[in-house]
């Protein structure tokens, strides 16, 4: 299978994004922490965009809400050794925020591969190579033959949060 460069252009039906998986929100609420965001498709200062809104909270151990899709509509992994990276195009609320991988190589929901960049008032397109991710609470190698899932969020402090995304794609 060739894979596209193209993960979602917001072209499709959300919230199934351009390569058939469908977007979900994620949030410390899972592990009884009580962080809360939504997750909506609308215009954001001229664009359509996947908007993640929402109170990040450190209490009962908590701390995150995220934006994650799945690389393979079913589950899979993906290689992605033919890219050198993700590209995305964010607008926010000037904050810090992670894009983290996580591979087929990862047993544990807290691992991942991260990288961090701020979400301007502005619409501005990030090259975020995979070079440069940095593996989070693991000690195997990053594999980019084996993505199988992204997540874009806000993690680690309280915060409130508002990240719109309008695309993603591998560069």
């Amino acid at each position: 299978m060739t894979l596209s460069s193209v993960i979602d252009d917001l072209s499709g039906r959300f919230p199934e994004a351009t390569n058939g998986a469908r977007w979900e929100l994620l949030s410390d609420r899972v592990m009884g922490g009580v962080s809360a965001g939504r997750l909506s498709l609308e215009p954001v200062a001229g664009r359509m965009a996947i908007r993640l809104q929402g109170d990040v909270s450190l209490e009962n151990n908590g701390g995150f809400i995220q934006m994650a899709l799945d690389l393979d509509p079913m589950g899979g992994s993906v290689d992605c050794r033919g890219y050198e990276g993700l590209e995305i195009a964010v607008s926010g609320n000037g904050e810090t925020y992670g894009l983290h991988l996580r591979t087929a190589d990862l047993g544990r929901p807290w691992q991942s591969y991260r990288q961090a960049f701020s979400a301007p008032p502005d619409w501005e397109t990030i090259r975020l190579p995979f070079a440069k991710f940095l593996p989070h609470r693991t000690d195997v190698e990053f594999a980019p033959g084996r993505i199988r899932r992204l997540g874009l969020g806000a993690i680690g402090r309280a915060f409130r949060a508002d990240l719109a995304l309008s695309a993603i794609r591998f560069f």
